[in-house]
């Protein structure tokens, strides 16, 4: 097989060999964009893929030119007939990616049927062409050559471009700048290669055209997809700073320095959270109403992240405002209910178990929202539940009233407050921990100091659990009551 070595011929090769390697190159480049959506590497993989298939057809059509035996005539025809097909349907690419970026709706929607209709209209007339001469034909020695009609099969790739061209500039304002011109010159260039194409016919200025152009737009998408990457890992960044700075100020607002009261001997506590995320909802607290007297709180907020840390936050000042008044424990949780449900739009809701300890005489009065039932060791016995009257979670209906309770504490005794991150961590076969295994690692430990039992109940969980993420916070308070000496 032998390949007319005319001056234009050797032109077409040239330009042949270049659209391959381009094309070659923007599909690696593609297929290697790390921060290219899957989407967009779909697309332009198919894009590439149809020009190397209408540029692979035109050489083969080269090759066969100048041979009449059976197999190059009709070997001339079906790549002859596939080449002109894919042109239509690169041009149809095109129209999505716009149609894609400018979301035009129903508009949209019918130039995508007039594109088809366009694409059918092609079809029979590449196949009209097989029987007639009218687009073009072959002569005798196989050489290509236009019909009178050819300039009408180019007809629907203008009426094509030219609705491209309408989208492009109807909704302009929804494009990169880039894109927008990169765009441009995809539409303008084949067209007048189109033009100039017509009026010279052995060169083929519209495959270079179309090649340079397309691996233009590629590599502009590729450019803005990239930088949009970067600009949300910057973004990423900044977030992820400021939930770091977010923990920070959380934990600050958390008494955090044990022992809490070293001046104190009649009474120990200990306590600690463990986040599920950055930031977490749970929180305890306590605080000296008076010398005689100990506020303690546990309280779990509704959701997750940020928003319940926020919530978290105005629930503790609240909460502690209330008790320093010296509010009893019923009272205190009434007032914080009516406080938040007057600005609530969110509807978030917390949970909270607030007690007062008098320190003289061991009596514990409480009070609880909707919260966990707290454990109780005494002196001489283990550590056991309380099932106190649960009332209303905070902030979900305003003007509730809240049962109070007395406990008594005497020396020795020990009181354990906990979320239901710990009786709801799950494992890896969605078992969940429990409160029975919580009372029995409580009940193994119970001799010991607070803050050895925290640490031991953790240790619990976590071989409970084992490599299954926390879904929860964990948060836990135990105090242990000496009495005065």
């Amino acid at each position: 097989m032998s390949i007319d070595l005319s001056l234009s011929n050797l032109i077409n090769v040239v330009f042949i060999a270049a659209g391959i390697g381009i094309c070659g190159m923007s599909f690696m480049h593609v297929s290697s964009g790390m921060h290219i959506r899957k989407e967009a590497k779909k697309y332009f993989r198919l894009f590439f893929t149809l020009i190397n298939i209408y540029l692979t057809m035109h050489f083969f059509r080269m090759l066969m030119e100048g041979h009449t035996a059976p197999f190059y005539y009709y070997g001339i025809r079906t790549v002859t007939f596939v080449e002109f097909l894919v042109s239509g349907f690169m041009i149809y690419m095109l129209s999505l990616l716009i149609i894609f970026i400018a979301q035009p709706g129903k508009l949209g929607r019918i130039i995508n049927m007039v594109f088809l209709a366009l694409l059918v209209v092609h079809l029979i007339g590449l196949i009209v062409a097989q029987f007639t001469h009218f687009y073009y034909y072959f002569d005798e020695m196989n050489f290509y050559q236009r019909g009178r009609g050819y300039a009408l099969s180019n007809v629907m790739h203008i009426i094509m471009l030219f609705q491209n061209i309408f989208l492009l500039s109807k909704y302009r304002y929804k494009f990169d700048k880039r894109l927008f011109s990169a765009l441009w010159i995809y539409l303008l260039a084949p067209l007048g290669a189109i033009a100039v194409q017509m009026l010279v016919q052995d060169i083929q200025f519209i495959i270079l055209m179309t090649v340079i152009s397309a691996a233009y737009l590629c590599y502009v998408i590729i450019q803005i997809q990239t930088e949009k990457y970067e600009l949300q890992q910057k973004e990423k960044q900044r977030l992820d700073t400021e939930l770091t700075m977010a923990t920070k100020i959380q934990a600050e607002t958390l008494p955090s320095i044990f022992p809490a009261f070293p001046d104190r001997e009649d009474f120990n506590i200990y306590a600690s959270m463990k986040p599920a995320k950055e930031v977490g909802g749970d929180f305890y607290d306590f605080f000296l109403i008076d010398e005689k007297h100990l506020g303690l709180v546990i309280a779990d907020v509704s959701g997750k992240g940020v928003p319940a840390a926020l919530f978290m936050m105005v629930s503790k000042i609240l909460i502690q405002n209330c008790a320093l008044i010296g509010y009893e424990p019923s009272k205190v949780l009434e007032l914080v209910n009516q406080q938040i449900c007057a600005n609530n739009p969110e509807r978030m809701f917390v949970t909270v178990w607030y007690g007062c300890l008098d320190l003289e005489t061991g009596k514990l009065k409480a009070a609880n929202a909707g919260h966990e039932y707290p454990m109780l060791k005494t002196p001489d016995g283990h550590f056991s539940l309380v099932k106190d009257k649960h009332g209303l979670v905070i902030g979900a209906m305003a003007n509730k009233k809240y049962r109070e309770y007395e406990l008594q504490m005497d020396p020795g005794a020990k009181l354990f407050v906990y979320t239901d991150g710990i009786p709801e961590a799950t494992d890896a076969n969605n078992e969940l921990y429990g409160t029975d295994r919580l009372v029995e690692a409580l009940r193994a430990n119970e001799d010991k100091k607070p803050n050895e039992i925290l640490p031991a109940v953790t240790s619990s969980v976590e071989s409970f659990v084992k490599e299954a993420p926390q879904f929860d916070d964990m948060t836990m308070l135990c105090i242990e009551y000496k009495g005065i000496k």
